[in-house]
């Protein structure tokens, strides 16, 4: 039996890597000598730099810039150089992720991207032909707003006064968007962006109802995340003439999708889709007798574009099954048996606290993984033994 493990990251606990390698030990505590093929895959959020630099062989630069309370942080980018050009690898989650916003203090309309426009900046002062920036895991929801500010655009007040936007409560002040001094570096520079495709900045759809809660914003406060958002977008349009509000892509990462292709010209792609540019595991999958997969939380949102639906749509190619393991089962995850996922459950063994959940994640995966292929096992052996007795009758 060939196995392919195929696993995104558990937000704020585990990165793809630390998932896909504790899968592939539950895998060899089944069978230490299976047939195993194992791709950390990344969906633009955390880890998404490291996996990308590594596998083209470049260098992380680390920087000390604005994390998402507005206080300096440590972060970095990537940079790797292809067939004569300079390509800079930017995540968004390892400057402005939810996991650098402490739980006590996390509401949406206070957090900022501007350390997200900050690395861009150090990006484009090294020189370079090409930024990949990915969207995911994000602790933010200004819009880009903060990133823009970084990179030269001005908000200003009905007295035409400069504002500083340090989240998405300041837009509501903004009355105009001054885009003049604009880095003009960003003209000479191709901007790719990998981000949920499903997301869209306003509206009921939007980043606030749909995302806000995640990020600890209280009914009200998602009402007031959404005014703000539409304003927000009424300003860009006046101001570039561009209609961000329900463009595919445009509510990624807090509405930082609509902040990137309102100022910068990027071109925003679902996220799978572009990462496989980079990482080939169609043929990998395809050569599975099984695959694996696993997410932090499987919920509704898991069939729009989130790694373990991508994974099944192209394991049904040739009906290979796929199992899914979670740390969460959310609101609407049976959705994801019409998206190809065969079966899943859940890791967590007993009930217990988030952090102890979190701690013994890496243990829990191993044993679900090595529990899941005895009962695949078992279900063999009656196959096989049912195949027998036809075979005799």
């Amino acid at each position: 039996m060939k196995i392919v493990i195929v696993p995104s990251g558990f937000k704020e606990c585990m990165d793809a890597e630390e998932v896909a390698l504790a899968m592939e030990r539950g895998v060899r505590r089944f069978n230490a000598t299976a047939d195993l093929e194992v791709i950390p895959m990344i969906d633009g959020g955390e880890g998404f730099v490291k996996t990308i630099v590594r596998l083209k062989h470049g260098e992380l630069i680390y920087k000390k810039v604005t994390g998402p309370l507005g206080k300096k942080i440590k972060s970095y980018f990537g940079i790797y150089e292809e067939n004569g050009k300079r390509t800079a690898v930017i995540e968004m989650a390892a400057v402005a992720g939810l996991k650098l916003v402490p739980r006590n203090q996390r509401n949406p309309l206070k957090t900022t991207t501007y350390g997200v426009g900050e690395l861009i900046v150090a990006a484009l002062d090294i020189g370079i032909d090409n930024m990949l920036i990915g969207c995911g895991d994000s602790g933010t929801s200004d819009g880009g707003a903060g990133m823009a500010q970084a990179l030269g655009i001005q908000f200003l007040d009905e007295n035409d006064q400069i504002i500083k936007v340090n989240g998405a409560e300041d837009l509501l002040a903004v009355d105009s968007i001054v885009t003049k001094n604009l880095d003009r570096r960003l003209k000479d520079v191709s901007i790719n962006v990998a981000c949920n495709w499903k997301n869209i900045l306003c509206g009921e759809k939007g980043v606030a109802y749909i995302f806000g809660p995640q990020k600890g914003a209280t009914p009200k406060q998602v009402k007031r995340l959404s005014s703000a958002l539409d304003h927000y977008a009424s300003l860009i349009e006046k101001a570039t003439g561009l209609d961000v509000r329900s463009l595919p892509g445009s509510g990624a990462s807090g509405g930082l999708g609509a902040g990137l292709i309102g100022f910068t010209g990027a071109k925003l792609h679902p996220r799978f889709k572009i990462i496989m540019e980079y990482i080939k595991i169609e043929e990998k999958i395809l050569t599975a007798d099984i695959v694996l997969t696993a997410e932090g939380s499987l919920d509704f949102q898991t069939p729009n574009g989130k790694i373990p639906a991508e994974v099944a749509r192209i394991a049904k190619k040739n009906n290979i099954p796929v199992i899914a393991i979670t740390g969460t089962i959310g609101k609407g995850a049976n959705l994801n048996y019409q998206a190809g996922i065969d079966a899943f459950s859940s890791i967590i063994q007993k009930p217990t606290s988030l952090e102890n959940a979190i701690k013994k994640a890496p243990k829990w995966i191993e044993e679900s993984i090595e529990s899941i292929l005895r009962k695949v096992s078992i279900g063999m052996e009656i196959a096989n033994k049912e195949h027998r007795k036809e075979r005799v009758h």
